[in-house]
């Protein structure tokens, strides 16, 4: 199974858009033998069809995922408005997808879960209360059951995650580290922000991006080595830190996501630092 320098690649199953034996076949076909698996469908009704189809495969899990029903990625404005836990319209169905998301997550023996956790904004303090009480209690409930509760990077800076990170001070409460989402979100260079949050990054997605040229607006995907993150930098980097996790191939855009994915897996492997 693929590896770069040592390290397990991965690949996120939402970004096939297969179900289960679909995404065990296409697993194959890349030599991948690691999955960052979404499990919303696990969490919902008939979810124990989907996680007895999961236990099947022979794959090992890097990390699952859990998203939201609400959440809108049309533009800038749209998510910082609907995106993860802060929203209070949507808060009491994302509470219990996210603890069930932790449920699932420990009866598959897996030790993270990421998400994308919604916009941490100071200068409103009421709902940076609010945000920082439904963060920890997500937090406490992973802690529980043995599972580190892994915040997406993207919406804010490397700096501010570190301030919120540091301020919350909680064992369970880890970073899963998006380089490409620094560029589309238009919030810092990845090569600086890995070294910010080296402490707490526990696993990584493999995806690179352009970035805006109009401020407020989204940056543009690309395959991996074809953007802004600088790949090969990247990579020497994360030796320099000294991280140890799983590299998790993301792809959103394009219309060819399996060789996009392929080609990355390729150029992983044949990385050498």
């Amino acid at each position: 199974m693929r590896t770069c320098n040592d390290l397990p690649v991965s690949v996120c199953s939402w970004s096939l858009k297969q179900d289960v034996n679909e995404l065990a076949e296409s697993t194959k076909k890349l030599d991948i033998g690691y999955v960052n698996l979404a499990v919303r469908a696990g969490v919902q009704e008939n979810g124990e069809q989907y996680l007895e189809a999961v236990r099947q495969q022979d794959w090992k899990i890097s990390s699952t995922m859990i998203d939201f029903p609400y959440e809108d990625y049309s533009s800038l404005e749209s998510i910082k408005k609907t995106g993860g836990i802060g929203p209070d319209e949507s808060w009491e169905e994302n509470r219990e997808l996210a603890l069930g998301a932790i449920n699932v997550t420990a009866q598959l023996g897996v030790k993270y879960m990421l998400m994308h956790a919604g916009f941490i904004d100071h200068t409103q303090p009421e709902y940076t209360r609010k945000f920082y009480d439904r963060v920890r209690l997500l937090a406490d409930a992973a802690a529980e059951k043995n599972v580190k509760f892994l915040l997406e990077t993207g919406q804010e800076t490397a700096d501010e995650l570190k301030h919120f990170l540091e301020e919350m001070d909680h064992p369970a409460l880890r970073v899963n580290f998006d380089p490409a989402n620094m560029i589309l979100y238009d919030k810092g260079r990845p090569l600086e922000a890995v070294k910010v949050l080296a402490p707490w990054i526990r696993h990584i997605h493999i995806k690179d991006a352009l970035r805006t040229k109009t401020p407020g607006t989204w940056g543009a995907e690309v395959p991996w080595g074809q953007g802004q993150v600088d790949s090969e930098a990247f990579l020497n980097t994360l030796k320099e830190i000294g991280f140890k996790g799983a590299l998790a191939i993301e792809r959103e855009a394009g219309d060819d996501r399996f060789g996009d994915i392929k080609m990355a897996a390729e150029r992983l492997s044949a990385f050498k630092a």
